[in-house]
């Protein structure tokens, strides 16, 4: 806390600086990258390669200048090989990771998928995220409300939330409160920002609305 009471700028945690906005940001809102050994840029979505970061907003505009603007050479201070679809490389990574996630969550007892279980966890008021799929069907989902105090994440397809449920299709599912939603929450806003929906919820190289 600062002397006047106030949380300090870096309360969130760790931040760093965006070589495409020259912003500094918590870290849990942006991609890190390094130089792989043969010069490439390589997406370090957990954080765990070794090397110098390259921090980038986890927003598409942001990897998209930094992309075709040469800025990951200007800040690695050497030329490096940047993929064109690095941005489509990171979204999907990032998608992997909350697939990844959220079936742990799943293994773990603390997910559900299903309209009926969905609607009684959040009755119940068990549900700390709501689940739904950017391409189910809007009346549908309409039929249920985002927990008061929680999040709702709706910028997955149904197959990729299937994935994540073992089922070839989800439209509703929920998340307990613990265990990983936290993580959860932070990977699918990262998420988010990278990708755009359509207005019928597909996503893709023709995405047209955020």
């Amino acid at each position: 806390m600062s002397r006047g009471g106030q949380p300090k700028d870096n309360a969130l945690g760790p931040e760093r600086k965006c070589i495409a906005t020259n912003e500094s940001k918590p870290c849990e809102g942006m991609v890190r990258f390094v130089v792989g050994p043969e010069g490439q840029i390589v997406p370090d979505v957990l954080g765990k390669l070794p090397g110098r970061g390259i921090w980038v907003t986890a927003e598409r505009d942001a990897l998209e200048k930094a992309t075709k603007k040469g800025l990951f050479s200007r800040a690695a201070k050497q030329a490096v090989n940047v993929p064109e679809n690095l941005p489509d490389e990171v979204e999907r990574q990032l998608c992997h990771r909350v697939v990844e996630l959220i079936s742990l969550s799943r293994r773990g007892g603390r997910a559900v998928a299903g309209f009926e279980k969905v609607k009684d966890w959040l009755t119940k008021e068990t549900a700390q995220v709501l689940l739904q799929a950017c391409d189910g069907s809007v009346r549908g989902k309409t039929k249920l409300r985002p927990p008061d105090d929680g999040d709702h994440i709706d910028w997955l397809t149904a197959n990729e939330l299937g994935l994540a449920f073992g089922r070839q299709t989800v439209i509703h599912g929920a998340l307990a409160s613990g265990g990983l939603v936290k993580r959860v929450v932070e990977e699918a806003l990262r998420l988010k920002g990278v990708r755009v929906v359509t207005v019928a919820g597909a996503t893709g190289k023709d995405k047209t609305a955020r």
